[in-house]
Protein backbone atom coordinates (compact mmCIF):
# COMPACT_ATOMS: atom_id res chain seq x y z
CA UNK A 1 0.00 0.00 0.00
CA UNK A 2 2.80 2.57 1.01
CA UNK A 3 4.71 1.53 -2.57
CA UNK A 4 1.42 2.34 -4.16
CA UNK A 5 1.04 5.62 -2.33
CA UNK A 6 4.48 6.43 -3.06
CA UNK A 7 4.10 5.69 -6.62
CA UNK A 8 1.11 7.80 -7.27
CA UNK A 9 2.82 11.01 -5.51
CA UNK A 10 6.18 10.84 -7.56
CA UNK A 11 4.21 10.39 -11.29
CA UNK A 12 1.92 13.46 -9.70
CA UNK A 13 4.87 15.61 -9.12
CA UNK A 14 6.71 14.31 -12.34
CA UNK A 15 3.34 15.42 -14.23
CA UNK A 16 3.10 18.64 -12.11
CA UNK A 17 6.94 19.58 -13.34
CA UNK A 18 5.51 18.70 -16.80
CA UNK A 19 2.80 20.96 -17.20
CA UNK A 20 5.43 23.56 -16.18
CA UNK A 21 7.78 22.86 -18.89
CA UNK A 22 5.72 22.63 -21.32
CA UNK A 23 4.46 26.25 -20.60
CA UNK A 24 7.64 27.59 -20.31
CA UNK A 25 9.23 25.47 -23.09
CA UNK A 26 6.49 27.77 -25.48
CA UNK A 27 7.25 30.99 -23.72
CA UNK A 28 10.91 30.80 -23.63
CA UNK A 29 11.05 29.73 -27.42
CA UNK A 30 8.47 32.52 -28.44
CA UNK A 31 10.65 34.72 -26.11
CA UNK A 32 14.19 33.87 -27.96
CA UNK A 33 12.88 34.36 -31.55
CA UNK A 34 11.01 37.12 -31.08
CA UNK A 35 13.61 38.60 -29.17
CA UNK A 36 16.60 37.34 -31.42
CA UNK A 37 17.83 35.97 -28.21
CA UNK A 38 20.40 33.03 -29.53
CA UNK A 39 20.47 31.72 -25.49
CA UNK A 40 16.57 32.05 -25.07
CA UNK A 41 16.04 29.85 -27.58
CA UNK A 42 18.99 27.48 -26.05
CA UNK A 43 17.22 27.76 -22.86
CA UNK A 44 13.89 26.54 -24.40
CA UNK A 45 15.45 23.73 -25.88
CA UNK A 46 16.80 22.51 -22.32
CA UNK A 47 13.15 22.72 -21.12
CA UNK A 48 11.93 21.10 -23.80
CA UNK A 49 14.40 18.05 -22.78
CA UNK A 50 12.62 18.42 -19.48
CA UNK A 51 9.28 17.30 -20.62
CA UNK A 52 11.16 14.09 -22.06
CA UNK A 53 12.52 13.78 -19.08
CA UNK A 54 9.29 13.68 -17.04
CA UNK A 55 7.51 10.92 -19.22
CA UNK A 56 11.08 8.68 -18.49
CA UNK A 57 10.80 9.19 -14.91
CA UNK A 58 7.04 8.41 -14.78
CA UNK A 59 7.57 5.08 -17.22
CA UNK A 60 10.55 4.52 -14.65
CA UNK A 61 8.48 4.92 -11.69
CA UNK A 62 5.92 2.36 -12.46
CA UNK A 63 8.38 0.04 -13.60
CA UNK A 64 10.15 0.10 -10.52
CA UNK A 65 7.25 -0.40 -8.49
CA UNK A 66 6.16 -3.65 -10.38
CA UNK A 67 5.73 -6.63 -7.92
CA UNK A 68 8.98 -9.08 -7.85
CA UNK A 69 8.11 -11.97 -10.08
CA UNK A 70 10.01 -15.28 -11.18
CA UNK A 71 12.13 -13.53 -13.74
CA UNK A 72 13.10 -11.17 -11.15
CA UNK A 73 12.74 -11.77 -7.31
CA UNK A 74 14.04 -9.50 -5.82
CA UNK A 75 11.90 -6.47 -7.30
CA UNK A 76 12.57 -4.27 -9.87
CA UNK A 77 14.07 -1.50 -7.84
CA UNK A 78 16.44 -0.80 -9.96
CA UNK A 79 14.89 0.83 -12.98
CA UNK A 80 14.74 3.94 -11.28
CA UNK A 81 18.60 3.66 -11.22
CA UNK A 82 18.37 2.94 -15.37
CA UNK A 83 15.63 6.02 -15.55
CA UNK A 84 18.13 8.33 -13.45
CA UNK A 85 21.27 7.24 -16.34
CA UNK A 86 19.16 8.05 -18.57
CA UNK A 87 18.39 11.65 -17.73
CA UNK A 88 22.15 12.04 -17.49
CA UNK A 89 22.66 11.10 -20.88
CA UNK A 90 20.02 13.04 -22.11
CA UNK A 91 21.34 16.61 -19.43
CA UNK A 92 24.49 16.22 -21.12
CA UNK A 93 24.06 15.14 -24.61
CA UNK A 94 21.95 18.75 -24.27
CA UNK A 95 24.12 20.46 -22.98
CA UNK A 96 26.51 19.74 -25.38
CA UNK A 97 24.61 20.89 -28.23
CA UNK A 98 23.82 24.26 -26.40
CA UNK A 99 27.71 24.93 -25.68
CA UNK A 100 28.51 23.80 -29.41
CA UNK A 101 25.96 26.21 -30.99
CA UNK A 102 27.52 29.18 -28.83
CA UNK A 103 30.61 28.09 -29.88
CA UNK A 104 30.20 27.98 -33.43
CA UNK A 105 28.58 31.57 -33.41
CA UNK A 106 31.48 33.28 -31.54
CA UNK A 107 33.86 31.54 -33.43
CA UNK A 108 32.28 32.44 -36.84
CA UNK A 109 33.86 36.16 -36.54
CA UNK A 110 30.71 38.01 -36.98
CA UNK A 111 29.28 38.75 -33.70
CA UNK A 112 29.66 42.15 -34.40
CA UNK A 113 26.54 41.99 -36.69
CA UNK A 114 24.69 40.33 -33.68
CA UNK A 115 21.47 42.57 -32.97
CA UNK A 116 21.17 42.69 -29.19
CA UNK A 117 17.78 41.11 -27.14
CA UNK A 118 14.84 42.41 -26.63
CA UNK A 119 13.36 43.28 -23.20
CA UNK A 120 11.00 40.23 -23.89
CA UNK A 121 14.01 37.96 -23.46
CA UNK A 122 14.93 39.19 -19.95
CA UNK A 123 11.62 38.95 -18.62
CA UNK A 124 11.45 35.15 -20.04
CA UNK A 125 15.03 34.16 -18.32
CA UNK A 126 13.96 36.05 -14.71
CA UNK A 127 10.21 33.82 -14.85
CA UNK A 128 12.41 30.94 -15.84
CA UNK A 129 14.51 31.36 -13.09
CA UNK A 130 11.23 31.66 -10.40
CA UNK A 131 9.39 28.83 -11.69
CA UNK A 132 12.37 25.89 -12.45
CA UNK A 133 13.64 26.72 -8.57
CA UNK A 134 10.34 26.08 -7.28
CA UNK A 135 9.94 23.10 -8.98
CA UNK A 136 13.34 22.28 -7.81
CA UNK A 137 12.36 22.47 -4.32
CA UNK A 138 8.81 21.14 -4.71
CA UNK A 139 10.15 18.22 -6.81
CA UNK A 140 13.17 17.67 -4.13
CA UNK A 141 10.91 17.63 -1.11
CA UNK A 142 8.89 14.80 -2.33
CA UNK A 143 12.22 13.10 -3.99
CA UNK A 144 13.35 13.05 -0.16
CA UNK A 145 9.90 11.58 1.49
CA UNK A 146 9.46 8.82 -0.78
CA UNK A 147 13.09 8.04 -1.38
CA UNK A 148 13.13 7.98 -5.17
CA UNK A 149 16.60 8.65 -7.03
CA UNK A 150 14.76 8.84 -10.63
CA UNK A 151 12.56 11.88 -8.63
CA UNK A 152 15.88 13.65 -7.13
CA UNK A 153 17.02 12.90 -10.80
CA UNK A 154 14.12 14.99 -11.78
CA UNK A 155 14.74 17.74 -9.06
CA UNK A 156 18.29 18.42 -10.28
CA UNK A 157 16.95 18.18 -14.10
CA UNK A 158 14.60 21.50 -12.60
CA UNK A 159 17.72 22.78 -11.22
CA UNK A 160 20.04 22.74 -14.09
CA UNK A 161 17.25 24.45 -15.82
CA UNK A 162 16.96 27.24 -13.46
CA UNK A 163 20.80 27.13 -13.67
CA UNK A 164 20.68 27.48 -17.56
CA UNK A 165 18.01 30.27 -16.74
CA UNK A 166 20.74 32.24 -14.68
CA UNK A 167 23.50 31.54 -17.74
CA UNK A 168 20.80 33.24 -20.16
CA UNK A 169 19.74 36.14 -17.98
CA UNK A 170 23.63 37.48 -17.41
CA UNK A 171 23.83 36.59 -21.46
CA UNK A 172 21.22 38.57 -22.69
CA UNK A 173 21.67 41.65 -20.13
CA UNK A 174 25.24 41.83 -21.41
CA UNK A 175 23.84 41.97 -24.90
CA UNK A 176 21.95 44.40 -24.12
CA UNK A 177 24.54 46.53 -22.94
CA UNK A 178 25.98 46.80 -26.29
CA UNK A 179 27.97 43.31 -25.81
CA UNK A 180 26.44 41.06 -28.10
CA UNK A 181 28.81 38.33 -27.85
CA UNK A 182 27.74 38.15 -24.34
CA UNK A 183 24.46 35.91 -25.70
CA UNK A 184 26.33 33.04 -27.44
CA UNK A 185 28.99 33.35 -23.88
CA UNK A 186 26.00 32.01 -22.08
CA UNK A 187 25.26 29.26 -24.15
CA UNK A 188 28.78 27.58 -23.04
CA UNK A 189 28.19 28.54 -19.27
CA UNK A 190 24.80 26.96 -19.56
CA UNK A 191 26.59 23.97 -21.15
CA UNK A 192 28.74 23.91 -18.74
CA UNK A 193 25.92 23.91 -15.52
CA UNK A 194 23.90 21.05 -17.69
CA UNK A 195 26.86 18.68 -17.98
CA UNK A 196 28.19 18.96 -13.85
CA UNK A 197 24.32 18.21 -13.02
CA UNK A 198 24.65 15.39 -15.47
CA UNK A 199 27.56 13.51 -14.37
CA UNK A 200 26.49 14.28 -10.46
CA UNK A 201 23.24 12.07 -11.24
CA UNK A 202 25.31 9.68 -13.15
CA UNK A 203 27.48 9.05 -11.07
CA UNK A 204 24.99 8.58 -8.26
CA UNK A 205 22.52 6.36 -10.17
CA UNK A 206 26.15 3.97 -11.10
CA UNK A 207 26.47 3.83 -7.35
CA UNK A 208 22.91 2.40 -6.92
CA UNK A 209 23.40 -0.16 -9.62
CA UNK A 210 26.60 -1.51 -8.60
CA UNK A 211 25.92 -2.61 -5.03
CA UNK A 212 27.93 0.07 -3.62
CA UNK A 213 27.44 0.16 0.43
CA UNK A 214 25.62 2.31 2.25
CA UNK A 215 27.25 5.90 3.99
CA UNK A 216 29.84 4.68 7.21
CA UNK A 217 26.67 7.11 9.56
CA UNK A 218 24.55 4.76 8.09
CA UNK A 219 26.21 1.15 9.11
CA UNK A 220 27.55 2.84 12.42
CA UNK A 221 24.11 3.57 13.54
CA UNK A 222 23.18 -0.01 12.62
CA UNK A 223 25.77 -1.02 14.66
CA UNK A 224 24.30 0.65 17.85
CA UNK A 225 21.11 -0.65 16.63
CA UNK A 226 22.42 -4.18 16.39
CA UNK A 227 24.56 -3.82 19.73
CA UNK A 228 21.50 -2.77 21.48
CA UNK A 229 19.36 -5.63 21.56
CA UNK A 230 19.45 -8.48 24.27
CA UNK A 231 21.75 -11.85 23.70
CA UNK A 232 23.82 -10.08 20.85
CA UNK A 233 27.40 -10.21 22.37
CA UNK A 234 29.00 -9.28 19.40
CA UNK A 235 28.97 -8.02 15.42
CA UNK A 236 31.27 -10.49 13.45
CA UNK A 237 30.20 -8.69 10.03
CA UNK A 238 27.96 -6.18 8.42
CA UNK A 239 27.33 -5.36 5.20
CA UNK A 240 25.48 -3.13 3.44
CA UNK A 241 24.36 -3.20 -0.38
CA UNK A 242 22.14 -0.25 -1.94
CA UNK A 243 19.57 -1.61 -4.61
CA UNK A 244 18.34 1.27 -6.24
CA UNK A 245 16.66 3.01 -3.13
CA UNK A 246 16.79 0.33 -1.10
CA UNK A 247 19.02 -1.35 1.12
CA UNK A 248 20.23 -5.49 1.44
CA UNK A 249 21.99 -6.13 4.95
CA UNK A 250 23.72 -9.13 5.51
CA UNK A 251 24.76 -9.55 9.52
CA UNK A 252 26.58 -11.90 11.56
CA UNK A 253 26.03 -11.86 15.36
CA UNK A 254 27.72 -13.28 18.04
CA UNK A 255 25.75 -15.16 21.09
CA UNK A 256 26.22 -16.82 23.96
CA UNK A 257 27.21 -20.07 22.21
CA UNK A 258 25.60 -22.77 25.02
CA UNK A 259 21.91 -21.13 24.31
CA UNK A 260 19.34 -23.45 22.88
CA UNK A 261 18.21 -23.43 18.83
CA UNK A 262 15.06 -21.63 19.47
CA UNK A 263 16.65 -19.57 21.87
CA UNK A 264 19.47 -17.57 19.13
CA UNK A 265 16.90 -18.39 16.63
CA UNK A 266 14.57 -15.85 18.47
CA UNK A 267 17.45 -13.53 18.91
CA UNK A 268 18.12 -13.04 14.93
CA UNK A 269 14.55 -12.25 15.02
CA UNK A 270 14.29 -9.52 17.53
CA UNK A 271 17.65 -8.18 15.68
CA UNK A 272 16.00 -8.62 11.94
CA UNK A 273 12.84 -6.72 13.33
CA UNK A 274 15.29 -4.00 15.13
CA UNK A 275 16.83 -3.24 11.51
CA UNK A 276 13.82 -3.29 9.24
CA UNK A 277 11.95 -0.83 11.83
CA UNK A 278 15.04 1.47 12.70
CA UNK A 279 16.01 1.77 8.80
CA UNK A 280 12.68 1.93 6.52
CA UNK A 281 14.91 1.91 3.42
CA UNK A 282 16.27 -1.74 4.06
CA UNK A 283 14.36 -4.21 2.25
CA UNK A 284 15.93 -7.37 3.42
CA UNK A 285 18.58 -8.29 6.52
CA UNK A 286 20.08 -11.56 6.62
CA UNK A 287 21.01 -12.51 9.94
CA UNK A 288 23.41 -15.47 10.67
CA UNK A 289 24.29 -16.51 14.50
CA UNK A 290 28.07 -17.33 15.38
CA UNK A 291 28.80 -18.96 18.80
CA UNK A 292 30.77 -16.34 20.80
CA UNK A 293 34.69 -16.97 21.62
CA UNK A 294 35.17 -18.78 24.40
CA UNK A 295 37.61 -16.48 26.88
CA UNK A 296 41.22 -18.23 26.71
CA UNK A 297 41.69 -20.38 29.41
CA UNK A 298 43.95 -18.99 32.56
Amino acid sequence: MKEKSNEQTAVGVSWTGMVFNVILTVFKLVSGIVAHSAAMVSDSIHSLSDILGGMIVIIGIKLSNMESDKEHPYGHERFECVVAIILAILLAATGLGIGYGGVQKIFAGNYHNLTAPGLLALVAAIVSIVIKECLFWYTRHHAKRISSTALMAEAWHHRSDAFSSIGSFAGILGARLRFPILDSVACIVICIFIIKTGYDIFSDAIGKMTDKACDGETETKMREVILAQDSVLGIDLLKTRLFGDRIYVDVEISVNGSDSLNSTHAISHVVHDAIECQFPKVKHCAIHINPAAEPAAE
